[in-house]
C-alpha cells in the first residue's frame, strides 16, 4: 500500500468531532501497525474516543498525529468529503490535510524503514480530540504518565519547507452577559443591554488587537521569517501582525429574547490567539474589566511556547527538509495544537506534515500525492536518525 492510498483509506473512516468517536480509525491503525508487528494499545474514553499508543516509551523520540477532523457538509465539495478520492495529482477529503495524511506518511515512513531491515527506535501516539481540546486525547495520555518527555515530531499540516517550531498562545472563553430588560422604545435611557456589553467587549477587544507586542532579538528573525511564509500561503501583506498581535474572533453570539425588550441575556464564545510579549494574566484583567457582569468561564488557556531552534528535533528535520526540497525555513504558528501541551510537559516539540493548508477546515479539503511521497522521504530521514 503506497501513502496516497493509505491517506485515502484514513479519510474514509469516518472520525468526526463533534461527535468525537475515533474507535474505527484507532481499530484500523492498530491493524496496520500489528502487521508489521509493533505492539500497541488503545486507550478507550466515553463516546468511542479512543487514542492508540505503541510500546517504545525509553525511545528518543515520539511520533505524534491525532486522527478526529472537523465536521464537514458536502454541499459545494469537487470530490464527497468522506469518499478519499484520489483524483488530480490529490487525495480528497475532510482530513486529508488535517490531518490523515500526515499521519498515513508517518506509518508509510516506519513500515518503509522496517522492510529495508532498520529498527526503528520510535513511539507512536495516535489521538482523538485534538479539534475540541484534547481532553480525552493528548492530555489524557499525559495525565496517565502514558507519554515520557523527549523529542516529539507531530504530523501536523505545515508549508513544505517550513516545520513550526513554535506557537501563540491560546486564550478561549465562554462569557454570558447579564443585562436589565425593559421596553426598547424608552433604550438606553431605561434598562441594561447584554447585547451592547457583548458589543462594548468586542471594541475593547479591537483596542487590543490594534497594539503589537515587540519580541527581542532572539525571536525577530523567525517573526519576520514567519510573515514571508504567512504571505506565501495566504497572499496577505503584514504577515508580521499574526504573530505580534492578539487576534480575537468572537465565533459565536446568542442573546435578547425579542426586539422590542432590552436584551437580559446574551452569550459569547471568543477566541483569543496570543503573542510573546502579551502577559495572559494582564489580558485575563482587562477583559474581566470590561465585561463587569459577566460570567467568564476559560475552556483553554495556554501561553505562547516554543522549541529552541539549536533543540536536535530542530536540526534534524530541518536538515532532512533541506535535503529533500532544498532549502528550509522554520517558522512560528499562528494557530494552536497539542503542541502546546507537550511543550508544557517537557518535550521538545517541531510540527511538520503534509497538506494544502488553504484548504484546511474548508471545502476541497485535499493533499497532494506528490507531498505525501516527499514528507514520507523527510520521516524516513528522521526516524532513522533517532533509531541508531
Amino acid at each position: 500500500m503506497d501513502v496516497a492510498r493509505l491517506a485515502s483509506s484514513l479519510i474514509r473512516i469516518r472520525s468526526e468531532n463533534p461527535p468525537g468517536s475515533t474507535a474505527d480509525v484507532v481499530a484500523f491503525i492498530g491493524e496496520f501497525l500489528d502487521s508489521l508487528g509493533v505492539k500497541n494499545r488503545i486507550v478507550s474514553h466515553p463516546g468511542g474516543r479512543e487514542n492508540l499508543v505503541t510500546t517504545g516509551a525509553g525511545s528518543r523520540l515520539l511520533l505524534c498525529g491525532h486522527v478526529d477532523v472537523v465536521p464537514a457538509i458536502p454541499d459545494d465539495w469537487t470530490h464527497d468529503p468522506y469518499s478519499g478520492e484520489v483524483a488530480d495529482g490529490y487525495v480528497w477529503g475532510r482530513g486529508a490535510t488535517d490531518m490523515k495524511g500526515g499521519c498515513a506518511a508517518l506509518l508509510i515512513a516506519y513500515r518503509d524503514l522496517i522492510e529495508s531491515g532498520v529498527e526503528p527506535d520510535v513511539q507512536f501516539a495516535f489521538v482523538c480530540d485534538e479539534e475540541t481540546g484534547g481532553e480525552h486525547g493528548i492530555r489524557s495520555l499525559l495525565a496517565q504518565g502514558l507519554l515520557e518527555p523527549r523529542e516529539c515530531l507531530i504530523a501536523e499540516p505545515t508549508p513544505e519547507t517550513s516545520p513550526a517550531v513554535g506557537q501563540k498562545g491560546l486564550y478561549r472563553v465562554d462569557l454570558s452577559f447579564r443585562g436589565r430588560p425593559g421596553h426598547s422604545s424608552l433604550y438606553p435611557l431605561v434598562g441594561k443591554s447584554a447585547v451592547m456589553a457583548a458589543f462594548d467587549l468586542i471594541g475593547y477587544l479591537q483596542e487590543v488587537h490594534a497594539r503589537p507586542f515587540p519580541v527581542g532579538e532572539d525571536l525577530q528573525p523567525l517573526i519576520d521569517q514567519s510573515a514571508r511564509v504567512f504571505s506565501e500561503i495566504f497572499g496577505i501583506e503584514g504577515g508580521d501582525e499574526i504573530l505580534t498581535r492578539v487576534m480575537f474572533n468572537p465565533g459565536r453570539i446568542e442573546g435578547g429574547e425579542k426586539a422590542n425588550i432590552v436584551a437580559e441575556q446574551c452569550r459569547m464564545e471568543l477566541d483569543l490567539r496570543v503573542p510573546w510579549g502579551c502577559s495572559l494574566d494582564e489580558l485575563r484583567k482587562g477583559i474581566a474589566e470590561h465585561a463587569p457582569d459577566a460570567v467568564i468561564r476559560e475552556t483553554d488557556v495556554a501561553e505562547p511556547t516554543l522549541t529552541p531552534p539549536d533543540a536536535r528535533i530542530v536540526r534534524t528535520i530541518s536538515r532532512e527538509v533541506e535535503r529533500v526540497y532544498g532549502t528550509v525555513t522554520p517558522f512560528l504558528q499562528w494557530a494552536a495544537s497539542d503542541a502546546k501541551y507537550l511543550r508544557d510537559e517537557g518535550f521538545d516539540v517541531v510540527e511538520y506534515g503534509p497538506g494544502e493548508i488553504p484548504t484546511l477546515h474548508a471545502v476541497d479539503e485535499r493533499v497532494g500525492v506528490e507531498q505525501l511521497e516527499r514528507v514520507v522521504d523527510v520521516y524516513r530521514g528522521v526516524i532513522r536518525a533517532y533509531s541508531g
